[in-house]
């Protein structure tokens, strides 16, 4: 008859192994982890997400500006830059063809304040009508109206009675002011006067400021002061 140590240790051996054989099974049926490649893929993004506009997307706080705020930015100093170089050369393109407008009519005024100064300043008793007539063609405007009026009514007869002759001439002449269309003259005349009253003839050395105004018949006299 087996010893009963024996018999209880032969148990205890066996069912050690009967325990071990269970686990070895249990470990056998676990399920195996998924292989990397049966992971599943990310989620499609939604349709909303996918319509909304790239520019509206909120930009994380400190984040440089996008690319194209950057280029229109850029667009607009450009736009507001070439509006001001055409501003600019519109005004010196103005300034300059004001300046050659002015130069023009300086030298052009200057010639017929020479030449209707002569004539409006002289006139011989034998022949008044026809140096006033001719005087009156080269003058302007309220003067023009003036000048008639002074000499039929105080040269006229003055220089009849006294069988006045004056001769004007101008040794020089400057421009005072000039604009395209009004100059200033400033004139050195010297005139020459004969008459009943004089013995002989007597030499007045004046100096007349003459104002010359542009018309459609070229540059006439509009006013004549004496200095």
């Amino acid at each position: 008859m087996a010893n009963p140590t024996t018999r209880s240790r032969t148990m205890s051996a066996a069912a050690r192994a009967a325990a071990k054989r269970a686990k070895r099974v249990e470990y056998l049926k676990r399920p195996e982890p998924p292989a990397p490649d049966s992971w599943e893929d990310p989620p499609a993004p939604s349709p909303e997400t996918l319509e909304q506009d790239p520019d509206t997307l909120a930009e994380p706080e400190g984040s440089a500006p996008a690319p194209r705020s950057g280029r229109r930015l850029l667009t607009v100093v450009l736009g507001v830059l070439l509006v001001a170089a055409l501003v600019a050369a519109s005004l010196l393109g103005r300034q300059y063809a004001q300046g050659q407008h002015a130069e023009s009519a300086r030298s052009q005024a200057l010639a017929a304040a020479k030449k209707a100064a002569p004539v409006v300043l002289s006139y011989d008793y034998r022949h008044l009508d026809q140096d006033f007539a001719r005087a009156r063609t080269l003058l302007n405007g309220h003067f023009k109206d003036q000048y008639g009026k002074t000499t039929r009514t105080v040269v006229g007869p003055t220089a009849k009675k006294y069988h006045g002759v004056v001769k004007a001439t101008v040794p020089a002449a400057s421009v005072a002011s000039a604009s395209p269309d009004k100059v200033t003259v400033l004139l050195f005349v010297n005139q020459v006067t004969q008459s009943t009253q004089v013995s002989g003839s007597r030499l007045d050395l004046n100096r007349v400021r003459m104002t010359m105004s542009r018309t459609s018949e070229g540059w006439k006299v509009s006013a004549v002061d004496a200095l």
